[in-house]
């Protein structure tokens, strides 16, 4: 499986998770058997509020889903829409939430999970 997860800097698998998908540095893609990963640098990290454009910088790329620590509600919508399933972690690092993956132990998102703003959140592990 390879999977879409917005990291605050490029260390690979030891990348930790951004709390919040649009204001990610990276995107880094991760396939989830090998480990191996995939930085894209996020060029459309400074947005205003609800302007998130999230499948401008991912558009090329074929991923099975995305893992946020957080989404604002406009992103979610946008890759709802576009049939993108994304997924909530409370896990820190790359490595854990991959660990998390394989184990089925993320819940997808729903429109209640959604940020209204760009707030901060706490990992929980």
């Amino acid at each position: 499986m390879k999977i879409c997860i917005p990291v605050n800097e490029n260390n690979g698998i030891n990348s930790t998770v951004c709390e919040h998908f649009g204001s990610a540095a990276f995107f880094m893609l991760v396939d989830t058997d090998s480990l191996a990963c995939k930085s894209i640098t996020n060029t459309n990290q400074h947005h205003a509020h609800g302007m998130c454009q999230p499948l401008a910088v991912l558009a090329s790329e074929k991923f099975d889903g995305i893992v946020v620590g957080g989404i604002g509600m406009g992103a979610l919508n946008k890759l709802q829409a576009a049939n993108i399933k994304v997924y909530k972690t409370e896990y820190a690092t790359i490595q854990e939430t991959v660990n998390a993956v394989k184990n089925n132990k993320l819940q997808e998102m729903a429109s209640h999970m959604a940020c209204s703003g760009h707030g901060h959140h706490e990992h929980r592990n």
